[in-house]
């Protein structure tokens, strides 16, 4: 079943276009979490087709599916994973990668928003 809504995803690429966000399409695995994947589990992803890894999205987006909701998601990549990265994963790199890229996603929303609001 399709849980992402292709009218949102376009309101969304539209939204990135318009604010010059880079904004990108891909497969993204879902884990449980709370911890970072390991390079054995970036290699099993990377085999199966994921582009990028991460602990959200995944599961509150089939929730929300679920429940009749149309969906959209966004995720911001803040590090390289486990076996690519040359350095050990680093928290402090991640929420500051996060604090970089706030400006981005809120306008990124802000301008998709009432494009997704008249769908």
């Amino acid at each position: 079943a399709r849980v992402y809504d292709e009218a949102i995803g376009r309101a969304l690429a539209a939204a990135a276009v318009d604010q010059g966000v880079d904004l990108r399409e891909g497969v993204y695995a879902g884990l449980a979490g709370p911890t970072y994947e390991t390079a054995a589990e970036i290699q099993m992803l990377d085999r199966v087709g994921a582009q990028a890894v991460g602990m959200s999205t995944v599961l509150e987006a089939n929730a929300a599916a679920g429940a009749g909701l149309r969906v959209g998601a966004v995720s911001c990549i803040t590090n390289p994973a486990a076996g690519i990265a040359v350095a050990p994963l680093n928290h402090e790199e991640v929420v500051e990668a996060g604090k970089q890229i706030a400006g981005d996603f809120a306008r990124l929303l802000g301008a998709a928003i009432p494009a997704i609001g008249a769908l």
